[in-house]
């Protein structure tokens, strides 16, 4: 069995282990114009130069519309393009694989920083904006003076656009992964739950046509994208919302193989996001691989599965690959306070020779 300093083939692609950074808001663009800066380049490029085998963007989003802070990232132009291909080139140098999240907050767009006073909506004299969603219900915040508009069949035919533009120009800034964000209760989430779902035309109503969209969005960004390189989408297993009709893991296999035939080759297994009563039964180490397990399981194609959720050591994420749980381990609070985990868990794990420690930094670990 393959364990978590283990390549991972996907495509014509070699990821040198299976340990990704999960994608993290960082909130960071100067002017809120969702230009990369210095922050986002060396925050990124140290988890690279700390072992991890794919480095994630936080959700970019595709359109200015979709962001979910003024402060995130962007690459509706060929400015914010420019302004990220010095991360991933950095973070090719240093031997990890880059990858962008491509995101659209949809209904939950345009609120602020969560380390900021008011954390909720922003006014559009704040510098909020119209939401966009398939429904013109509002996301529950506790005050939200902003009306949100139904997408019509034009507007997602643009938003299908968008993440195909987004795709072509993170490929001409030099990822190697591009991932679809439809989970956590934004844009293709809403579109793929019967929470925020209230259609009755094709993008509504019955699974096939909830999921229409994102299985749309997959196969444009699979167009733009080399055929050697993989394509990931993130989803919601759950909306932990038991007590009403909502997305759940049974239909999130089913749409795991549909995603496969629609050009993915890793599904990134999260949960939760799409309304605030949502109810997780229990929250600690490993409390989401369950659902990743279960699509590794039941799944009838080849889809790989990426697990996340409460892993902090080097031994749980050998464990989950070694135990068949899932294809990769990806990681996110853990490397926001050690940037070197992979280098720390090759180490605890003693599998030193698996990994290269920079030269610079070889007196440290010795």
């Amino acid at each position: 069995m393959p364990d978590a300093f283990s390549p991972l083939e996907l495509r014509e692609t070699t990821i040198r282990n299976r340990i990704a950074v999960s994608p993290m808001c960082q909130y960071s663009c100067e002017d809120r114009d969702g230009l990369a800066t210095d922050w986002h380049r060396v925050h990124l490029g140290s988890r690279a130069v700390g072992g991890a085998g794919v480095v994630l963007t936080e959700a970019t989003a595709v359109e200015a519309r979709g962001r979910i802070s003024p402060e995130d990232l962007g690459i509706w132009s060929d400015e914010h393009r420019d302004a990220l291909a010095p991360v991933a080139e950095f973070v090719k140098e240093q031997g990890a694989t880059p990858g962008i999240q491509l995101a659209h907050a949809g209904r939950k767009a345009g609120t602020a920083r969560p380390w900021e006073d008011e954390r909720g909506p922003l006014a559009e004299d704040e510098g909020g904006w119209e939401p966009v969603a398939p429904s013109p219900d509002p996301y529950p915040f506790e005050d939200d003076p902003r009306e949100t508009r139904a997408l019509d069949e034009t507007g997602i035919e643009d938003v299908v656009d968008s993440f195909r533009q987004g795709a072509r120009r993170a490929r001409e800034a030099g990822f190697e992964v591009a991932e679809v964000h439809a989970a956590h209760g934004y844009l293709l989430h809403q579109f793929l739950s019967p929470v925020s779902n209230h259609r009755d035309d094709e993008y509504g109503g019955s699974f096939e046509n909830r999921s229409r969209l994102v299985r749309e969005v997959t196969e444009a960004v699979r167009d733009e994208w080399p055929d050697g390189k993989p394509v990931f989408v993130r989803i919601s297993a759950t909306d932990w919302l038991d007590d009403r009709d909502s997305w759940d893991i049974e239909q999130s296999v089913r749409l795991a193989d549909d995603l496969y035939e629609s050009g993915a080759d890793l599904v990134d297994v999260s949960t939760g996001g799409i309304h605030p009563d949502q109810d997780i039964d229990w929250v600690g180490p490993n409390y989401q691989v369950r659902f990743a397990e279960r699509i590794k399981q039941d799944a009838e194609t080849d889809i790989a599965v990426g697990a996340v959720g409460g892993i902090q050591t080097g031994e749980q994420a050998d464990a989950l690959v070694r135990n068949g749980r899932a294809d990769l381990a990806i990681v996110g609070r853990k490397f926001l306070r050690d940037p070197y985990f992979p280098l720390h868990a090759a180490r605890d794990l003693g599998r030193e020779d698996a990994v290269e420690v920079p030269a610079q930094y070889r007196r440290g670990f010795q």
